[in-house]
């Protein structure tokens, strides 16, 4: 089984990434969860999502406290929120930031595996916003491979409509740019 926690801010799409990612998943005929821890969030807070993928049931229904793999959607949240607790020793980092891993590293005292893409500007450029949640998307699926690229498709258009195939470019951009030290 893979887990993996979305670190994000309110109104940045964080839930809208597990959702499809599970969705993708279970496209695929696995087994999936995906859900959001909420609080007293409001937009621009931070907040946290959880995804679950496994090829067989899964029984556990419990929170995400040891994850495979962090996702950081919004670069700003590496210094005020612990983004690595929990992270398996061979788990990995993957960050929203324009600095290098070895950079995130030193800023965050991690020694493990951690990638990077700058998927603020690739979001700007593809969507003419700075919302990287489909972007981060596209960066996850090349790191780990728990989806494959094309199983994307069907749930961003569903999602999404007519501004889909802005998502996706934005997807395959993050997928093609992002680097793992």
């Amino acid at each position: 089984m893979i887990e993996v926690r979305w670190h994000g801010r309110g109104g940045q799409g964080a839930v809208t990434s597990v959702e499809l990612l599970a969705l993708a998943a279970i496209n695929e005929g696995k087994y999936a969860q995906g859900f959001p821890s909420f609080g007293p969030e409001r937009r621009g807070a931070p907040v946290a999502a959880f995804n679950r993928v496994d090829d067989h049931p899964i029984k556990v229904r419990s929170g995400i406290y040891h994850p495979d793999v962090v996702v950081v959607l919004d670069e700003s949240l590496i210094t005020i929120v612990n983004v690595t607790e929990g992270l398996k020793p061979e788990g990995i980092l993957i960050a929203n930031t324009s600095k290098t891993a070895k950079e995130v590293g030193k800023i965050l005292n991690f020694k493990g595996k951690i990638a990077t893409v700058d998927a603020t500007s690739i979001a700007w450029k593809e969507l003419g916003v700075p919302i990287t949640n489909t972007t981060m998307l596209g960066a996850l699926i090349k790191v780990i491979k728990v989806v494959k690229m094309d199983s994307m498709k069907g749930p961003v258009e569903h999602r999404f409509g007519r501004i889909a195939n802005k998502n996706l470019a934005a997807m395959k951009k993050a997928y093609e740019a992002v680097k793992l030290n």
